[in-house]
């Protein structure tokens, strides 16, 4: 069975400033590691799935950056939308490629910013979805929960199936029964103590006729919108039509728009040290931390505190003494400083650079 990894690249990864910026969004950093999160993800695949058969989606600003990050791919495997307009036309056009080539090609949708800790663990998972995906379902990998997460959506399960990693571990599969918001801490803790809830990775395995046939059933408009974009490829207009057709596309998630009115939806259970790398409290799972749970990088100090995240430059010594559960990061040309718990509203701070019109900031 062929494999036709396709790397969702177009985020702009707004909760990582003011390390990321519009021209460097959070996939291009190295986050959890030495290398950028982009590079990363396309480093764990072999030897389950070959460089020429492994696809990114980016925007036209981050084109030529992605290509210059992974130069393993050949250029044309690089599929640029000529704007945002979320993962559910992201998914189509990209299911319209693979297609070209390879109609009922197995397509694993995997996000450009996550970390795996273990990426053997996640080649096995990997592959018993494919096996799923290759006889007609829509296969996801979800993850055990170690705590009551209020960051993550959830997947309740459903009947139980079967699958197996060719020549791997053997992974207990499940029909997935409801896809299910974030919750509150309340609701969280009980997903928890049931034991019948996983965390949704956002990864998505499928044969490519499959998910345009769900696009087709889901979102008709979508479908006809593909279908012009379709009949362009490998002919000269397609570069025009994709620019005249792909922005009216309707801007929804693929759960939202897809996923969750799909009756195919299985899911394979599996841990591997997964982390969506989320915001900057999450630095704490990928990184290395002292022995008061303290993550401090380039020349920072932290004397007297716990729980905290100081990003520094080696330009300049940033001291943080006698605080708990704040970040702080030194950009060089800005500095970011709040509490931990708040880590998901550094958004706030781009949308009010935005509003006082510092795009030199953004």
């Amino acid at each position: 069975m062929k494999i036709y990894p396709v790397i969702m690249a177009g985020g702009s990864g707004t909760r990582f400033w003011p390390l990321s910026r519009k021209s460097r969004p959070k996939q291009f950093l190295a986050l959890a590691g030495d290398g950028p999160l982009l590079a990363s993800t396309i480093g764990r695949l072999p030897p389950l799935a070959k460089p020429k058969e492994t696809y990114v989606v980016c925007g036209p600003q981050h084109a030529a950056a992605a290509r210059r990050m992974v130069p393993s791919l050949p250029k044309e495997n690089f599929i640029v939308e000529p704007c945002a307009r979320n993962t559910a036309p992201c998914v189509g056009l990209a299911a319209l490629h693979v297609a070209a080539k390879d109609p009922k090609g197995v397509i694993a949708m995997l996000p450009a910013d996550h970390h795996i800790a273990r990426p053997d663990a996640f080649r096995d998972a990997l592959s018993a979805a494919a096996q799923l995906a290759e006889a007609g379902s829509i296969a996801t990998i979800g993850i055990h929960p170690s705590r009551p997460e209020t960051g993550y959506g959830y997947l309740k399960l459903g009947p139980r199936l079967a699958a197996r990693a060719k020549g791997k571990a053997r992974f207990q599969a499940h029909k997935v029964e409801r896809f299910v918001e974030k919750p509150d801490v309340v609701t969280a803790a009980r997903y928890l103590a049931d034991g019948n809830y996983l965390w949704n990775s956002g990864i998505f395995v499928f044969r490519a006729d499959v998910i345009l046939e769900e696009i087709a059933r889901a979102m008709p408009v979508l479908r006809e919108q593909l279908e012009v974009i379709r009949a362009s490829l490998g002919t000269p207009a397609y570069a025009k039509t994709l620019k005249r057709v792909f922005p009216d596309c309707p801007s929804i998630s693929i759960d939202y728009g897809v996923m969750e009115k799909s009756h195919r939806i299985a899911v394979v259970p599996a841990e591997f040290g997964w982390s969506d790398v989320g915001s900057f409290a999450a630095l704490s799972d990928v990184r290395e931390q002292d022995h008061l749970g303290n993550v401090a990088e380039g020349d920072a100090m932290v004397i007297d505190g716990r729980n905290n995240v100081v990003l520094a430059t080696k330009a300049r010594p940033v001291a943080v003494i006698g605080l708990e559960d704040v970040i702080v990061v030194d950009a060089g040309d800005a500095i970011l400083v709040c509490r931990r718990d708040r880590a998901q509203d550094v958004r706030k701070a781009v949308e009010e650079l935005g509003r006082r019109g510092r795009e030199e900031l953004l």
